[in-house]
């Protein structure tokens, strides 16, 4: 079941189909945080915090070096701002945003 704000939720069919649809895809730790579905993947080189999922794809991503550093963020983040944690960049569609803690 989908996690919303620190409990599980009784999701609809759809919800239902959707968690599943993204399980096979490889997404993990699933959660609800605000309106957005959000959850871990891993990519080649990085793990991603990824956000806004449905069954067409994602908002966004934010890429992490580590998965316990995106594991923690995802633990912690409300869904306002950016996550915490030492996350490399965000990506999306007309996103490619650095992290401003690294930028120098």
């Amino acid at each position: 079941m989908l996690m919303r704000a620190g409990r599980r939720s009784q999701g609809t069919g759809s919800t239902a189909e959707l968690e599943a649809f993204l399980a096979s895809q490889g997404y993990v730790q699933l959660r609800v945080i605000g309106t957005a579905v959000c959850g871990l993947h891993r990519f080649s080189f990085t793990t991603g915090l990824v956000v806004g999922l449905n069954f067409e794809g994602y908002e966004r991503r934010y890429c992490y070096e580590h998965a316990a550093d995106a594991l923690a963020a995802l633990a912690a983040w409300d869904g306002q701002e950016h996550p915490g944690g030492p996350w490399i960049k965000c990506k999306g569609a007309g996103i490619d945003l650095l992290n401003p803690s690294f930028v120098g």
